[in-house]
């Protein structure tokens, strides 16, 4: 594997590790999230690294497969784009539906 490409594979890794920090000692629960401007902030800003980091990759290397790849992308855009139509709902959804399922993905190919 390509170093870059590795590299930005750990980057998408670190974000993601550092969201659930934000949740380590409390429960994840979205009335305390929508309360609470500077998680939502970081949250935010890690999902746009995520995003970067996977445009990044697939600039790269355009045959590198990561499921919901356009997706991703697409979240990043929003938020650097147009962050006055960013839901909270949509980025709740991500955090705890979506990142956990790319952690596991994103491990697997450093593993390759």
């Amino acid at each position: 594997m390509d170093s870059e490409i590795k590299t930005w594979l750990y980057d998408i890794l670190q974000s993601i590790e550092e969201i659930e920090s934000y949740f380590e000692d409390r429960p994840k629960r979205f009335d305390e999230y929508i309360n609470d401007i500077r998680t939502k902030r970081a949250v935010e800003r890690n999902i746009e690294i995520i995003g970067e980091a996977t445009n990044r990759i697939l600039k790269r290397h355009k045959e590198f497969h990561l499921k919901n790849v356009h997706k991703i992308i697409g979240t990043r855009n929003r938020i650097a784009h147009g962050y006055d139509k960013i839901s909270d709902d949509l980025i709740w959804s991500i955090v705890i539906n979506h990142l956990p399922k790319l952690k596991e993905e994103i491990a697997s190919k450093l593993e390759e």
